[in-house]
Parts: structure tokens; sequence; C-alpha cells
């Protein structure tokens, strides 16, 4: 009975890789993944003129009115804008409020949780990791995590985790309750002891036969970041991203002690109205969302340091000076490895897609990823531009898809 298990695993496995390969070959046919996309180009941000690069100033400033027109309605509290082509930054504006209650404006260097925003770095973690030869994405997630070591979890690869086919369906995000603190565990709940939960609980479907996004597949991949890494989490990160890219107000806990005093800089994320008036479901100084460092959320950042971060993908993996990854690996990250799903976004960012590593991605090679707490980011290898529509007003009526209409609008020069 096992060596028929193992033989289902591997043929399916082996269909999704040739359905991938096909994909692929359909991208490159269509030439939708250009050749700048693995062009070593070492281009930093810097701000400049719209026409510096052949776009419509006129245009992007009626794409900042939608959102200067949807605060005055109500419809999303604050916002953070940034379109940044060729490496200049031709759009940074801040609109709102990023505490209505207090009257504190938003400003350009606000800083946002995240949420999902941080699968990309997070994806970028274990891309490193790999070309170190500290783990493979073929390797079995069992070879670090002895929970995941049986019939349910063990032929569930890190490749799996990281363009969510692992099979898993669990719902939330870590199961609950989180454990408590005993005599064997007294650091209890921490992000291994949750994920060992998941290799017990396994996949519902065969590994690599399906897509499903899983929040449980991320946070997995962290644990095993740090079990490769030999160092937690959160110190990789910073060590081996945010440093080295001068990403220098990007944190994955969002408490006090851990943000260098920043912490009045975050703003208010705003879930539900009440009498008609958006009221913060949480603000700087609240207790977290976990009390640990997670790998499927948790990143705060600004929009300048977000958009650093795309510009090294756009670069083929350096920055400054610095290079993250091989431009093989951005390749990688950034091409298909699903069958077909939808991709959020909206008429220019979404329809019919993929799921790279980290990334989702359009037929045309543009990739993004948004996060629930109101947060996007779109790359546009084609047209060498980056989009980031930050707000913390998740349920609101956000204008994101006029927005990245009205910015594909203002290119006149290609």
């Amino acid at each position: 009975m096992k060596s028929m298990t193992r033989a289902v695993f591997r043929n399916r496995s082996v269909n999704l890789f040739s359905r991938t390969l096909l994909a692929l070959a359909v991208v490159g046919t269509l030439g939708t993944l250009p050749g700048s996309v693995l062009a070593a180009q070492d281009i930093t941000l810097s701000y400049g003129k719209p026409a510096d690069v052949g776009m419509s100033a006129a245009v992007l400033d009626g794409a900042v009115g939608l959102y200067r027109e949807a605060v005055e309605r109500g419809d999303v509290v604050g916002a953070v804008l940034l379109v940044a082509r060729r490496g200049k930054v031709v759009l940074h504006e801040a609109v709102g409020w990023r505490n209505k209650q207090e009257k504190l404006p938003m400003e350009k260097n606000t800083m946002f949780r995240m949420a999902s925003n941080t699968k990309p770095v997070i994806a970028t973690a274990v891309s490193i990791l790999v070309e170190r030869g500290k783990l493979r994405y073929s390797d079995n997630v069992r070879q670090y995590i002895p929970s995941f070591d049986n019939y349910r979890s063990g032929f569930i690869q890190v490749q799996h985790l990281l363009s969510h086919t692992s099979g898993f369906r669990i719902n939330p995000i870590f199961l609950q309750p989180l454990m408590q603190s005993s005599a064997e565990h007294a650091d209890a709940p921490n992000l291994r002891l949750e994920v060992d939960r998941f290799g017990e609980l396994g996949a519902s479907v065969l590994p690599g036969t399906s897509y499903s996004y899983s929040n449980p597949g991320f946070n997995t991949l962290g644990a095993v970041i740090e079990i490769a890494a030999g160092k937690n989490l959160e110190a990789f990160l910073k060590e081996e991203i945010y440093r080295p890219l001068g990403m220098s107000d990007s944190y994955n806990h969002e408490v006090a002690e851990k943000l260098d005093g920043k912490l009045p800089r975050m703003s208010a994320v705003y879930y539900e109205k009440k009498n008609g008036d958006w009221v913060p479901g949480w603000k700087p100084g609240d207790p977290p969302q976990y009390p640990f460092v997670r790998a499927s959320g948790g990143l705060i950042s600004t929009a300048w340091d977000y958009a650093i971060f795309c510009q090294m993908f756009l670069n083929a993996g350096v920055y400054n000076g610095v290079r993250i990854l091989k431009p093989e690996s951005v390749k990688l990250m950034t091409s298909p490895h699903t069958d077909a799903i939808d991709v959020p976004g909206g008429r220019s960012g979404g329809g019919r897609g993929f799921y790279g590593y980290g990334w989702f991605v359009r037929e045309d090679g543009v990739y993004s990823h948004g996060g629930s707490d109101g947060t996007f980011a779109w790359v546009d290898p084609r047209d060498q531009v980056i989009g980031l529509v930050f707000t913390q007003t998740p349920r609101g009526r956000n204008p994101r898809d006029r927005f990245q209409d009205l910015v594909a609008l203002s290119i006149y020069e290609r």
C-alpha cells in the first residue's frame, strides 16, 4: 500500500511539473517574460518627473485623485501611493489619515501592517538558502520537521509550500487555541511548536496536485528557514534582506520594543464602521496579532522600503551593489508553478494567471501580491513599472483597479 501511495504522489507531482513546463513554454512563446527580467542591471530608486520616463503627469495626478475622492467619501481612511518606472519614483503621495480619531495624517513614511505581502519576502529567504546549498526546493519538509514524517505529510516538499500546492486545507493561520507554556515547552507558543501541529494534521489533498492558498504552508516555510539557517526567522530576514537592501523601516512584529522607537509612525487598521464612521480595529500600542514572529504575514514596512524590495526583483536580484538573489532565482520565483488560477488585482492586475514562488504571476509576466490589511504591490517587467497602493482599510471601497488602469494608461513611451 505504501509503495502504491508513493507512486501516486510521484505521478501526480510529475503531471503538475509537466503542466508547469507547458505554461512556461507558452509564456516564453508569447514573449511575455522579456529578456529584461533576467538582465542584471543595478538601478537604485530616486525621484524623477513622469516625463523623464515616458509617463503623463496629468494622468498620474488623476490616479491620485481617485484616492482623494475615496477619502472624502469615506470609502477609505487613508493611503500611500507609489509608482516608479525605470528606477524613477514619479508618484509618491500620502492622502487621508493614519489615525483619523487622533487627527494624525497619513504620511509618505507611514508604516503599514503588510499581512500577506510578507510572502514574497519569505520566498526570497527560502531562495537565498537554496542558493547557499542549505536546502533544496525538492526537499521533503520531513527532513527538517520530524512531525511531518508520516503518511499525511511525508511527501510535502518545500516547493509545494512556496506555490500553495502542499495539499494543506487548514483554514486558520494557526490551530486554535495556541499552545500554552508548560514544563515541556516553557517558551510556548512559538512558530516551530505551532508548525509541528500542521505536520501531525497533514495534507488533505495529494501534495503537488492542486493549488489552494495556504497561510499554514508559509508558516511552515518560516520554521524550515529557522532550522536550515540555524537562527530565528526575524534575525535572518533582517540580516539577509532588510539590512543589505537598506530597508531601514521594515520589521516583523508590531511591538514597541522591536520597532526602534517608530511605533507612532504605524497606521491604525480600520476593519469596520460604526455609526457611519470607520473605527480602528488595531492601533499602535495594541497587542500584536500573534505573540511571535510568523511567516504567513507580520511584515511591517513603508511604501519606499517595499519599493526597494520590488526594484531588487526588477534588477534580477541586485540592488545598490548588493546581490540578494541570482537572476535564475528571480526568474524561478516569478514564473508559473501552478495550473491557471484567478489572480487578484482587477482588470489591469488580475484575470487568469498562476502562482510562482511567493508571487501571483499574470499571463503577461506581471507579478503581484496583496495583504489582507489593505496593501498591494505589483511589478511589471515589460514596462519596468512598480506600483504600490497601501491602505489600512481592508474592507473599504478601494479604487485600486482604476488606479492600476490609469498607471498603465499614463505610459506613452515604450
